[in-house]
């Protein structure tokens, strides 16, 4: 008996996936557990249309991201710290801290888990700082980091 799987299984396959399975195991535990339905003619369409519309709405963000980063490369985000003795920075900028500077200044969401520092911005001056935007879309964002006065 042919089945599409409605979600993930270990041992038969991914979300999406026709599978065959013996005729007492798709009607004892596929079936009543809702881990697949059968493959009808109907719910093949079904699973081809949904696959489509995944499809489009992944082309959409993976566009979206790129609009994104393009807009990121010409931006600068300024964020002020503390200056200790000596005029060295008393402390450091954190992604949490260039996330709240960005939506302040340019008015930009960005998710502080998805900016990939490597360490906190411990000293004066301008950073590229890469912004994980989509798996395929990597963004750079200047930050100066000046003394606060």
């Amino acid at each position: 008996m042919k089945i599409i799987l409605l979600q993930d299984e270990k041992k038969l396959g991914k979300k999406g996936d026709i599978i065959e399975a013996s005729e007492g195991y798709a009607r004892n535990y596929i079936l009543p557990k809702k881990i697949g339905v059968e493959a009808t003619p109907g719910n093949m369409n079904d699973l081809k249309l949904k696959k489509a519309n995944e499809d489009r709405i992944a082309k959409e963000q993976l566009e979206a991201a790129k609009a994104l980063a393009a807009r990121l490369d010409e931006k600068q985000v300024t964020v002020k710290i503390k200056a200790g003795e000596g005029g060295r920075a008393f402390g450091s900028v954190s992604s949490k801290e260039i996330a709240a500077a960005c939506k302040e200044q340019h008015d930009i969401d960005l998710d502080k888990k998805k900016i990939l520092l490597q360490e906190n911005l411990r000293s004066f001056g301008t950073y590229e700082v890469a912004i994980k935007l989509h798996p395929q879309v990597t963004g750079k964002l200047t930050v100066k980091v000046t003394e606060m006065r």
